[in-house]
């Protein structure tokens, strides 16, 4: 991997990471279509780290005090009522079923599932259930319960198979669940958190053992690549809190059924190796 590829690819990341269209998939999808080969699942998980900084950052207040409210809840009965020690065991729940999943699954997930036939075709699945999910939604809730916890985990957990979106399976499941936008957002990103700093970490010595197929970054680049998409990351967690509060998420349906229709086509007439 050139120097220009890596910080490609981590503005990538920062630019599609809170975004309801897969940044893992537009990473798979831009490494190949631009640069000829798979910058491979392990790199990705990496570089997230830098998006999900830009999320504690941002959240950083949240984060703390959410943070108080579970431990003042481990040691006082009395202090378990309060709604800040719930939500925090709501993101360690449902940060359960990717960590476990991805664990299990570790293989498949780096090889087989990375297959841009499928990338492609859950795209555009994914688009309609998340139009389905827009256009019925109530959005009558601001606050979670435990079912909507592990749920939305769950729908996490899916994001595992490029072309879901971690962002948009939670986003898509708190509208069916009821919840308004900007509070499914918000427990998007927070959910996010033990998921991908687990993951980036558990990947770091995969990216550091340069011996695998495809693209490959040395670690100067990969931390160029986080910290850019830490950079453009935070920029956009800004942005979607805003957005999302006064709009459908229709315009990144569209975007992900035509992503994912051209896609279809270069593979279709040989012009991209699907693997």
């Amino acid at each position: 991997m050139t120097w220009f590829q890596a910080i490609v690819l981590g503005i990538v990341q920062g630019l599609t990471e809170f975004l309801p269209i897969s940044s893992s998939a537009h990473i798979r999808i831009v490494s190949e279509l631009w640069f000829g080969g798979d910058a491979g699942a392990s790199f990705t998980a990496v570089i997230q780290l830098g998006t999900e900084a830009a999320v504690i950052i941002y959240f950083a207040k949240d984060i703390w005090r959410l943070i108080k409210a579970w431990f003042r809840g481990l040691l006082n009965a009395e202090a378990r009522a309060d709604p800040d020690y719930k939500l925090a065991w709501y993101v360690i729940i449902g940060s359960i079923p990717i960590s476990l999943l991805g664990v299990l699954f570790k293989d498949e997930i780096r090889s087989g599932l990375r297959n841009l036939w499928i990338t492609a075709m859950v795209l555009m699945i994914f688009a309609v259930i998340l139009a389905v999910a827009d256009e019925t939604a109530k959005l009558k809730r601001d606050s979670l319960t435990m079912k909507d916890s592990i749920f939305m985990g769950l729908a996490q957990a899916m994001a595992l198979i490029p072309g879901v979106s971690r962002s948009g399976g939670t986003l898509t499941a708190g509208l069916f669940l009821g919840l308004n936008r900007e509070s499914a957002a918000t427990y998007s990103f927070l959910l996010a958190i033990p998921a991908v700093f687990g993951a980036g970490i558990f990947s770091i010595p995969d990216v550091l053992d340069r011996s695998g197929p495809g693209l490959q970054a040395d670690i100067p680049q990969t931390i160029a690549a986080t910290a850019v998409s830490f950079v453009v990351g935070y920029a956009c967690v800004a942005w979607l809190l805003r957005y999302v509060s006064k709009h459908s998420y229709m315009v990144f349906v569209w975007y992900r059924i035509a992503l994912g229709a051209v896609l279809c086509g270069l593979l279709a007439t040989g012009v991209v190796d699907p693997i």
